[in-house]
């Protein structure tokens, strides 16, 4: 049980968790599912890398010192945390439990390892894996975002091999190929889990309830 008083698979809202390696597009993606579905919210993770470009704090991330990150898992307020490229990220706990618990879907773009984490407190959490069409693209994308220099892009690609393994644990795939193709799929797959028995019992309960369904 937790701190709302109400397990984590009696939740109304639907928990959508997105990986990816870097440069798949995963965040593209998020960001455009976001502007099209008004019932979709992102919680926002913490971590302790320094922001990129036109990274806002408090909008892609928050942005916090490492000092301040340990301190938060040693006050057990992160869902789960890993660290990344050298940089530790971490999903708040009250953050999603909130939302999920008042009806709300929300969204994670996390690594691999936090969304294993995620789907052994929430069962019923759906776990989708963003893929490259091809090891050359993903190279020719991290290279087109100009944000690295080769030693990272070397570190980025090295790693990324590991996180593709990873795709066979979640219960979706979409291959980024072509963006409005791969969005496509990413609505599908947010629409289909809403249809679900589980997910329309958790919603719909009053109507289940008169149907003599519960």
């Amino acid at each position: 049980m937790n701190p709302i008083g109400m397990d984590p698979v009696d939740y109304p809202g639907n928990l959508f968790v997105v990986a990816a390696p870097s440069g798949a597009g995963k965040s593209s993606l998020v960001k455009a599912l976001l502007e099209l579905d008004s019932h979709l919210a992102v919680s926002v993770s913490h971590t302790t890398r320094t922001p990129r470009g036109q990274e806002q704090q408090g909008r892609e991330y928050h942005f916090i010192a490492e000092a301040e990150f340990r301190a938060k898992i040693a006050a057990g307020d992160f869902f789960e945390w890993a660290e990344v490229h050298g940089n530790l990220y971490g999903t708040s706990r009250a953050a999603i439990e909130s939302r999920i618990a008042g009806g709300q879907d929300v969204v994670l773009e996390i690594d691999w390892q936090g969304a294993l984490q995620i789907k052994k407190i929430f069962p019923h959490a759906v776990l989708i894996f963003v893929l490259p069409p091809s090891w050359e693209e993903l190279r020719q994308r991290l290279m087109r975002r100009g944000e690295d220099g080769d030693a990272v892009i070397a570190t980025r690609m090295a790693n990324a091999r590991i996180e593709v393994a990873q795709a066979r644990h979640f219960d979706f795939v979409i291959i980024n190929a072509l963006f409005e193709t791969a969005l496509f799929d990413l609505k599908t797959v947010v629409h289909s889990q809403r249809l679900k028995y589980a997910a329309q019992r958790r919603n719909k309960s009053q109507v289940f309830a008169a149907l003599n369904l519960i």
